[in-house]
């Protein structure tokens, strides 16, 4: 671990490779797993707001799933989540050549929208965690579904910070990444010397 002004980050994030391929994951993390996505509780405003921008992309499951249990559920934790279509799949997904895909980020990648999707998939495999004392810890989320995407990032030397570079951004500025590849220099300086 390592601490970056009130950030704690797992040095996995720095050293393990990772690089989405929903071309051979079929975007199954949109789809498998006990809970919708977390989301912030400003997101879900954001949601409501936007729905008519993006509920051209979704599949009628999923407007239903919506409609009925509104746009964020609370889950077994307590937490915000999104409402699934049968207890499995994102009910704001939908699909497309065999793959399940976001219906919020086609829509922003259209112009629809200046909402990308929610920030926990964007920063995904990356999970923060808020402390009590206002500090937040970034943790590397590992998961069987993604071995495309560490397979494919070792072969292309990707870390997993990196290929989030956009989503790190979003959520915590540009400073932060630079910070982040600061520490990752130093890291492997500390390697190269064992």
């Amino acid at each position: 671990m390592i601490q970056i002004d009130d950030k704690i980050v797992s040095t996995d994030l720095l050293t393990e490779k990772f690089c989405c391929d929903p071309s051979r994951c079929k975007g199954a993390c949109c789809v498998e797993g006990n809970a919708g996505a977390p989301l912030e509780a400003e997101e879900i405003e954001i949601l409501e707001r936007e729905y008519e921008t993006y509920k051209p992309y979704l599949k009628p499951e999923g407007i239903a799933a919506i409609e009925r249990q509104g746009f964020m559920v609370v889950d077994r934790d307590g937490d915000y989540t999104t409402p699934l279509i049968g207890n499995a799949e994102c009910a704001f997904s939908f699909e497309e050549n065999g793959i399940t895909l976001c219906a919020i980020e086609r829509a922003y990648n259209e112009g629809r929208t200046g909402f990308v999707k929610p920030i926990s998939c964007h920063l995904y495999p990356i999970r923060v965690a808020v402390f009590g004392n206002g500090s937040v810890g970034l943790n590397y989320h590992r998961w069987n579904i993604c071995k495309s995407a560490c397979l494919q990032g070792r072969q292309y030397g990707v870390p997993v910070y990196r290929a989030l570079r956009t989503a790190i951004v979003r959520r915590f500025g540009e400073p932060f990444f630079q910070a982040l590849e600061e520490a990752e220099s130093l890291l492997n300086r500390q390697n190269d010397k064992k």
